[in-house]
């Protein structure tokens, strides 16, 4: 089995995808890059939560013109995970307004984005629709 890497320090893959965010001990401000300090009210101090793993579309746009090699179409979209802005793909949908709507149900899902010569993938995250949330 080849071994798998999340391509993010804030996607886990075990024991089930999800992602992690940086809690503010003060405020509760999440982020999910490293922060030295809290970029809402500048404490220093943070503890890990995981993020809920379903939420629904806030915004989306669909991109149509990108850097040579990205494949276009594709959806780039504002995912409210129970509070939490999540800015992510949405995947395994057609893009187009037809199939994408702000309010659709989604939910985390992975996709491999590269393996390298010794078979180790790296993998990324998107959010793909809820069955029926079309």
């Amino acid at each position: 089995m080849a071994q798998k890497i999340p391509l993010v320090d804030y996607l886990r893959l075990e024991p089930e995808p999800h992602l992690v965010a940086h809690e503010c001990d003060s405020c509760g401000a999440r982020f999910f890059d490293h922060r030295d300090a809290c970029a809402s009210c500048g404490a220093q101090s943070f503890h890990e939560v995981e993020i809920a793993t379903t939420g629904e579309v806030r915004a989306f746009t669909i991109v149509a013109l990108a850097a040579p090699g990205i494949p276009v179409p594709f959806v780039a979209s504002v995912i409210d995970c129970d509070g939490t802005s999540v800015r992510g793909n949405l995947i395994n949908v057609p893009p187009d307004p037809e199939h994408v709507s702000v309010g659709m149900k989604v939910r985390l899902a992975t996709n491999v984005v590269g393996v390298d010569a010794e078979g180790t993938e790296a993998v990324g995250f998107g959010f793909e629709p809820l069955e029926g949330a079309a």
